[in-house]
C-alpha cells in the first residue's frame, strides 16, 4: 500500500505529479499522470496528450497517491533507477 511515509519506495507509473519548483521556470506547473521513468527522468502526460520529460534532478514535485494525500518529495531523493531505489533503505523522513 502506497503511503506519504513510503511514496519514493514505490512504483511511481499511475500516479498524478505536479511540478512545484525548479529552477527550469518552463517546468514550473506542468501536471499530469507518470507515463514512464528513467534513472534520471519522469515522463508525465499532460491533459492536452502530449508527453513532457522533466529532469529529476532539478524539481520538487507533488505527487498524489490512490488515497488522495499530496506529497512533496524533492527530485533529488528520486535520482536511480526505479528498480534500485524500491530495494534501497531510506532512514525515516
Amino acid at each position: 500500500m502506497i503511503t506519504p511515509q513510503n511514496l519514493f519506495q514505490h512504483e511511481l507509473i499511475g500516479l498524478n505529479v505536479e511540478i512545484i519548483e525548479s529552477p527550469n521556470k518552463g517546468l514550473i506547473g506542468i501536471k499530469g499522470k507518470v507515463v514512464d521513468e528513467t534513472r534520471n527522468t519522469i515522463r508525465v502526460e499532460v491533459n492536452d496528450g502530449h508527453e513532457s520529460v522533466i529532469p529529476k534532478n532539478v524539481a520538487i514535485f507533488h505527487f498524489q497517491t490512490p488515497q488522495g494525500y499530496i506529497v512533496e518529495i524533492d527530485g533529488q531523493i528520486l535520482v536511480s533507477r526505479p528498480e534500485d531505489r524500491i530495494k534501497k533503505k531510506f532512514r525515516k523522513i
